[in-house]
């Protein structure tokens, strides 16, 4: 094997490998989340079937020393890279009994093990066919590497940077396959003639259509009328009704979580509790036609800032929204007008607290869920930065879901915003008041910049509110409870252990684990 061969050959099989460790991630965030289990068990899977297939490839090429054992090698990696989608779709969502990093270990390793594998075998058998003596098998060596590298490093920035939002996840997995087969064909002496080989292609390409169709398509639910993969999520919408049946509703569901219900008809309608717990703490705090400035960090269907938009004539309304697909479909699909008052900035929540020379009366930051939490979004050092742009008398509501009986997270982001704006400018709200049977749920919490009258919101829930009021104080002697009798940590940028704190969740939500 020349040496242009061998640089062509391993670079392809490196690029298709870091590509498809690339796409894991999107392809197993709606069934498994994105936090640093999925991760590490992505990138250490692959690593072992890459580590494991060296072993095999060189065991098997001393054995087998013939062009036509690199094409088989390349030719099983391709159909191995075909059956990632199938066995996706078989089991990802299944429930498997066990702990959630087992689970998200074990339905990694069925789908990508066997590919990362047979890839890691092509490396090796590309070197003992190249090498013809030993004088410069070191130069050799090292080339044929620096193209394997190269190849990888090119199919990482090319699959996060374009691939993904250009082609989406199953037609770029596609492609890999079909790389790999032709790769095989053209290089690995699979057929004695030319011709033999033109005419196995020309019958595989009718087999791959038939794939794609029969095995790649989406597994979409009824109701779903829009399914986009971005850069950041797999983004799909579905029709709905309200939980009483009689409102016609949309769901942005972002990954596998519902992140917003949203009324083309009537921009009033909030389904989700914790929204009118936000409606309840705005009413206690502003008249309808006072002028106030407020900054969402997350939009998703962008459901309380076009709700804030008709309640509050006056309002100035920022919405950050870390990804530009979700905002289109919102004009779109969702129902804001091109006209609306709303400002959107399509980038990251902290880079754009950090850079931001606004002063807010109102931040939500409502970009957690109890799937994947962006850490860095929870720190003590976000928090001073977001208390740096909030006006003097300011508030802050974060949306947090957790287990209100045992889970840490909750607790530990209360003690994390108490360092930040003192012990008696935190409060919880929850969405219940029978808080001894509260278990995982839907919590707000509040923290004021200058001082919080919650005995005040207490009675205006009570005098004003009434039986509409959503909103129920958690009382100070559970909050000492919670706060002093339970794992709580500081979050900080350098100890932000955020998947872990919230791992019981997704495990009691999911059935992962008997709570």
């Amino acid at each position: 094997m020349s040496l242009i061969e061998a640089y062509i050959i391993t670079f392809i099989a490196s690029f298709c490998t870091l590509v498809i460790e690339m796409v894991a991630g999107r392809i197993l965030a709606p069934f498994v989340g994105v936090s640093i289990y999925t991760w590490t068990s992505i990138i250490g899977v692959i690593l072992a079937g890459i580590s494991i297939g060296a072993y095999i490839g060189g065991k098997l090429v001393d054995r087998f020393p013939y062009r036509k054992t690199l094409g088989w090698l390349l030719l099983l990696s391709g159909i191995s890279a075909l059956t990632i989608i199938p066995l996706t779709n078989l089991v990802a969502g299944y429930r498997f009994p066990l702990s959630l990093m087992m689970r998200i270990f074990l339905v990694t390793s069925i789908i990508f093990f066997v590919p990362g594998c047979i890839l890691g075998t092509i490396s090796p058998v590309v070197v003992r066919l190249t090498l013809k003596n030993l004088d410069n098998a070191g130069n050799v060596i090292g080339k044929i590497y620096a193209f394997s590298t190269l190849g990888a490093i090119i199919g990482t920035f090319v699959t996060g940077f374009f691939l993904i939002s250009w082609m989406g996840t199953r037609s770029i997995i596609l492609t890999m396959g079909v790389i790999l087969i032709v790769a095989a064909v053209l290089s690995g002496s699979l057929f004695r003639t030319k011709k033999v080989s033109a005419i196995f292609l020309i019958l595989a390409f009718p087999s791959i259509f038939g794939i794609q169709h029969f095995f790649y398509k989406v597994p979409l639910k009824e109701g779903v009328f829009l399914y986009k993969e971005s850069d950041y999520y797999t983004i799909k919408l579905t029709k709905t009704v309200s939980y009483d049946e009689k409102t016609p509703l949309i769901a942005m569901v972002l990954d596998n979580l519902i992140h917003s219900y949203v009324c083309l008809e009537n921009p009033y309608h909030i389904e989700y509790e914790y929204e009118r717990i936000y409606a309840d703490v705005l009413k206690w705090k502003l008249k309808k036609d006072d002028a106030f400035k407020s900054l969402t960090i997350g939009g998703g269907g962008y459901t309380f800032p076009r709700y804030m938009e008709v309640y509050y004539p006056n309002s100035k309304i920022d919405v950050v929204e870390i990804d530009p697909e979700v905002t289109r479909i919102v004009y779109s699909h969702l129902g804001l007008p091109k006209n609306t008052r709303i400002r959107t900035f399509n980038e990251d929540g902290r880079w754009y607290v950090m850079n931001c020379k606004e002063k807010y009366d109102v931040i939500f930051t409502d970009a957690y869920n109890d799937l994947s939490i962006p850490y860095h979004l929870t720190t003590k050092e976000f928090m001073m930065q977001l208390k740096r742009i909030m006006t003097p008398d300011g508030i802050l509501m974060s949306n947090i879901i957790d287990n209100f009986q045992r889970s840490p997270f909750l607790s530990s982001y209360i003690r994390t915003l108490r360092e930040v704006f003192g012990e008696k400018n935190v409060y919880l709200i929850s969405v219940s008041p029978d808080f001894e049977n509260t278990k995982i749920s839907t919590f707000i919490v509040l923290a004021g910049n200058g001082g919080i009258d919650i005995k005040d919101f207490t009675e205006h829930i009570r005098e004003h509110l009434k039986e509409n009021a959503t909103s129920a104080v958690v009382p100070d002697e559970l909050m000492d409870e919670l706060l002093n009798k339970r794992y709580s940590i500081i979050i900080t940028d350098d100890y932000a252990p955020v998947d872990n704190l919230i791992a019981p969740v997704f495990e009691e939500r999911f059935g992962y684990r008997r709570s």
